[in-house]
């Protein structure tokens, strides 16, 4: 797919055009370092009108969200390997990020050693996907593809889940996200709580009781949008892992074709 946009010029400026597009091609044509940016520049004397056409190629960001257990961090690993093989960089990210500051601080509330009060520990996890974002960008652009185990949905669903006041909820669960990247695409592995807690390692955190991991599956279901697509997460694993597969490359082939970044929540 192509992004492109439309100038409209006075024909007075055909010449300069002409004269631009001369000068672009000259510094394409430099044997310098190649740039992942593609331009072109097209004039047409009838009507003097510029069209420009600005494709920069950069990595895909994709989300692989779901239940706890539901097997979402060893697909991102077989993703990650995957993209390698076919010749794609590709960076594995988690969220939480428990390497900073603020990640450790959450690291110590999921494994029980420390209490916080619902709301702080939800600001906390925003701020830790804020703490990466313009990190995150410069990946991207740099023709880097992501895959991430968890984004803001998770940290939407799993407060909601809490029973916070609804009005609190409908304010301030999705306000702190407004504004960081969107992803490409979202992969949601479905996967029934009770055969997920049937998996190994199953309790080992604070919210991997099979109750709320109910209540968690059914605010996931209010966030769907059209990025996002249904896995059926209690099938083989190797069936799984094909599924995946062939979703993500098509969205790694259209970001290296110049799909532009678009951001978290921002509404028209």
């Amino acid at each position: 797919m192509t992004y492109a946009c439309a100038l409209k010029v006075p024909k007075a400026l055909t010449f300069g055009a002409s004269a631009a597009r001369r000068s672009l091609n000259a510094h394409l044509n430099y044997p310098g370092k190649s740039s992942i940016r593609s331009i072109r520049m097209e004039s047409d004397i009838s009507t003097g009108n510029l069209r420009v056409e600005n494709c920069e190629s950069r990595g895909a960001f994709i989300v692989l969200e779901g239940l706890d257990r539901s097997g979402k961090t060893s697909q991102c690993g077989k993703l990650v390997s995957y993209l390698e093989r076919l010749g794609h960089e590709t960076e594995l990210w988690r969220f939480p990020d428990r390497t900073t500051t603020i990640g450790q601080m959450i690291s110590a509330y999921l494994s029980n050693q420390s209490q916080l009060d619902d709301r702080t520990i939800h600001l906390l996890y925003s701020a830790n996907r804020w703490e990466k974002n313009s990190l995150m960008e410069t990946k991207l652009k740099s023709g880097t593809t992501l895959i991430v185990d968890r984004y803001s949905y998770s940290g939407v669903a799993f407060s909601a889940a809490k029973g916070l006041d609804f009005e609190w909820c409908k304010v301030f669960l999705q306000a702190p996200e407004i504004g960081l990247l969107a992803p490409d695409l979202v992969l949601y592995l479905d996967i029934p709580p009770e055969k997920a807690a049937e998996r190994g390692g199953y309790g080992g955190e604070r919210y991997e009781k099979l109750e709320f991991q109910m209540k968690v599956g059914n605010c996931y279901q209010t966030l769907r949008d059209s990025s996002w697509e249904i896995i059926d997460a209690s099938q083989p694993m190797e069936e799984v892992q094909k599924q995946i597969q062939e979703i993500v490359l098509d969205h790694v082939l259209a970001s290296e074709k110049g799909k532009p970044l678009s951001h978290l929540w921002q509404h028209k």
